[in-house]
């Protein structure tokens, strides 16, 4: 087994996975520290290093607020993966970790690059649900990557646009583009393809896919995307907690208030700030943005580009799951939804209650609010524009009466790793995890997801989706091609939004 390798900046040692047929390199630098005067610019080169480098460790997690039951931000999600309140958080956290099966450097094996989620507020590449064994099974060699998140990405400021032009902002996305760039480099010796390169995320790490999709900076960096769980920035119905493109000036303008709140006037005072001061004060603020139109790394909005025509053209693969952000309102009357919401939201409910359609019923308000139609509206809109598209609907039932097939679920699924989640997970659910396991790897080795399953039987037929054929992948309690899981409801506000979409290109 490939045991030990080199890198650009020397050379490492990996350690025997659970399966000692895989190879785990934890914690490799692709890029320096972005603490100090690296603060708010862009990704670094990574220091060299004498001898062998043991990679046994994870590096640090982005910082953010304390992971666990302490942080309401992650209230739900302390249950899922987030449990450790004592994982390490830093600003050195630009970081790659690599499961391979390779026994040589020699072997060209397809690759994926994932992109975590949370909302470029919180999460970290190394989360227990993120274990990419059961992937690397399959002949892939899987590579996660640290990005800055919170006050420590999204950060704009007119003293910044000053001082770096050509990186005013966006710097979770520059940093994975550097990670992007830094697996084009190296990961041959780890035995990968740099030329069969898949990226592939969920919830802001789809965001960040569709960003790569569109923005110039990542041109030749990869070959396909996955998408999973992302749709409010191409639906005309608003994401929860409004993840939209946001132009440069509102990023300055929130700059300074965020300087007004730390008492400091000036980059060099504010780079100074230690990192959780700086990350409460931002959390404070209550703001939940998106990537920034800074004219550089993202010219023009996603939608836009999408809309347009103007992506990579790259196979995507692009679904959702069932109930996302919020499982069907329980309870009947306004009240009890409501107090639904805010338990399910806490500090964030009443800013998806805001933005909810107000000429509808609450409950209907609150089941159509989802990241589902956004998402088959790119799927339509990539596949009219002669795009490979694949896109499926998440939607078994998941064990636990608390939040439905709710935002997220699906990552148990995807990484095959059911057995680390406290779920009562039964046999269905381990083999629709093996079988969508083998569709994400499929993919990643040719851009067509279908093949046979472990067992050596043909999986059901994923075929693209297409204007003519309309259909996605339904992953339920069965596996099948099919439009009986879309509402008549979803059906017409489907409709309505993509003829906006054909008006707006026409204009």
């Amino acid at each position: 087994m490939l045991r030990e390798t080199f890198t650009e900046n020397g050379r490492v040692r990996g350690v025997v996975g659970t399966d000692a047929r895989i190879t785990v390199y934890k914690g490799i630098p692709f890029a320096d520290d972005t603490s100090g005067k690296n603060r708010w610019r862009p990704p670094q080169p990574a220091k060299d290093w004498e001898g062998v480098r043991v990679c046994s460790e994870f590096g640090p997690a982005p910082f953010q607020p304390e992971p666990g039951v302490t942080n309401p931000y992650l209230a739900f999600y302390a249950r899922e993966w987030h449990v450790d309140p004592n994982v390490k958080m830093g600003e050195d956290c630009l970081r790659a970790n690599i499961w391979t099966p390779a026994k040589s450097a020699d072997e060209k094996l397809p690759v994926m690059v994932w992109i975590f989620g949370g909302g470029l507020m919180t999460g970290y590449p190394h989360e227990m649900e993120f274990d990419g064994e059961r992937i690397a099974s399959r002949g892939v060699v899987l590579v996660s990557i640290g990005y800055r998140v919170n006050a420590f990405a999204q950060f704009g400021h007119p003293q910044l646009t000053a001082e770096q032009p050509e990186a005013p902002s966006n710097f979770a996305f520059l940093d994975q583009a550097a990670g992007l760039a830094w697996v084009k480099r190296n990961i041959a010796n780890f035995g990968g393809d740099p030329d069969n390169v898949t990226i592939f995320g969920q919830s802001s790490g789809a965001m960040s896919v569709l960003v790569h999709m569109v923005s110039p900076k990542t041109d030749g960096l990869f070959n396909r995307g996955i998408a999973q769980s992302i749709g409010g920035m191409v639906s005309r119905i608003p994401a929860p907690g409004g993840v939209t493109c946001q132009p440069l000036k509102v990023m300055e303008d929130l700059g300074v208030r965020l300087f007004e709140k730390l008492g400091v006037s000036t980059l060099e005072e504010a780079r100074k700030v230690d990192a959780k001061t700086l990350c409460d004060a931002w959390f404070s603020m209550n703001m939940f943005l998106g990537p920034t139109l800074d004219g550089v790394f993202l010219p023009k909005s996603v939608d836009e580009c999408f809309r347009d025509g103007e992506v990579k053209d790259l196979p995507l693969m692009i679904g959702c799951t069932k109930d996302e952000f919020l499982a069907p309102p329980r309870g009947e009357t306004d009240e009890e939804i409501l107090d639904g919401i805010r338990k399910q939201f806490g500090e964030y409910a009443d800013g998806f209650i805001a933005s909810l359609d107000p000429s509808l019923p609450l409950k209907e308000a609150a089941t159509l609010h989802n990241v589902r139609l956004g998402t088959e509206m790119l799927a339509s809109t990539a596949a009219k524009n002669g795009q490979k598209v694949y896109n499926y609907y998440f939607c078994p039932t998941i064990p636990g009466d608390d939040a439905g097939c709710f935002h997220s679920c699906d990552l148990w699924f995807t990484f095959e790793t059911l057995m680390k989640c406290w779920r009562p997970f039964d046999g269905h659910h381990f083999m629709l995890a093996r079988k969508m396991c083998n569709y994400w790897t499929n993919f990643a080795k040719n851009g067509d997801p279908n093949g046979l399953d472990k067992d050596g039987t043909p999986m059901p037929t994923w075929t693209p989706f297409t204007a003519e054929n309309p259909q996605p992948m339904v992953f339920g309690n069965e596996v099948y091609m099919g439009t009986d899981c879309r509402t008549a409801k979803e059906q017409y506000l489907l409709d309505v939004n993509l003829a906006a979409v054909e008006r707006e290109k026409q204009q």
